[in-house]
């Protein structure tokens, strides 16, 4: 496994490690999520140049919308329930009272 490789797969490990072990706040598990992404993207993005083929050079944009597509959702879902519950702490949620 080259240093590129290595680097990419462990910061997407450490953005899922982080989704899954630290979930106090919704902002932080947004973060997480944004982190593997971003890894996801960079990942793809040179995979694509590093096969020099022009039919997965679209694949990164597509990610990257979709990306965004969940970071705006996920911070719609942030603003709704800090005015619902007041904060965005995850404990604080419960899905029989909605």
């Amino acid at each position: 496994m080259t240093p590129v490789h290595f680097s990419f797969s462990s910061a997407f490990i450490l953005g899922l490690m982080g989704l899954a072990f630290h979930r106090t706040h919704l902002l932080s598990a947004l973060l997480c999520l944004e982190g593997m992404m971003l890894s996801l993207f960079i990942a793809l993005a040179l995979w694509a140049l590093q096969f020099e083929t022009t039919s997965f050079s679209a694949a990164p944009m597509l990610l990257l919308a979709f990306s965004a597509c969940e970071a705006s959702t996920g911070l719609a879902l942030l603003v709704a329930t800090a005015r619902t519950h007041g904060t965005d702490r995850l404990q604080n949620l419960n899905l029989l009272q909605c």
